[in-house]
């Protein structure tokens, strides 16, 4: 992971940092407001390395589906669930209930 990563990695923080409480939003939609669509799976990245900062709410960060991905990547194997359930979001068997209810979208960001 090179400088461009790194700054790719902070663009991705500073949009999860936006997304509302009680919402929730996807890998595909974060790299889309980034203009950069095909780069969900770095996106995914991000997040997965994401869960030391405290201040960028990667459990709010789902796949296109309401899959909560990135589970494995919390300290406690239901801490990505209990978190999204102490926001008000339904999860039943890792996916998230209602999920055009709670889903956000980024704002597309000027490059």
């Amino acid at each position: 992971m090179g400088k461009s990563a790194d700054n790719f990695f902070e663009k991705v923080y500073a949009v999860a940092r936006q997304i509302p409480y009680g919402k929730v939003t996807s890998y595909g939609a974060i790299a889309k407001a980034l203009g950069a669509a095909r780069s969900a799976r770095m996106v995914g990245w991000a997040m997965n390395a994401a869960h030391n900062l405290e201040d960028v709410p990667a459990h709010r960060v789902v796949n296109r589906k309401g899959l909560l991905t990135g589970k494995h990547h919390f300290d406690g194997t239901n801490l990505m669930q209990q978190l999204l359930e102490s926001e008000g979001i339904i999860v039943v068997d890792n996916q998230i209930v209602d999920l055009e209810k709670h889903f956000w979208t980024p704002e597309m960001s000027l490059h």
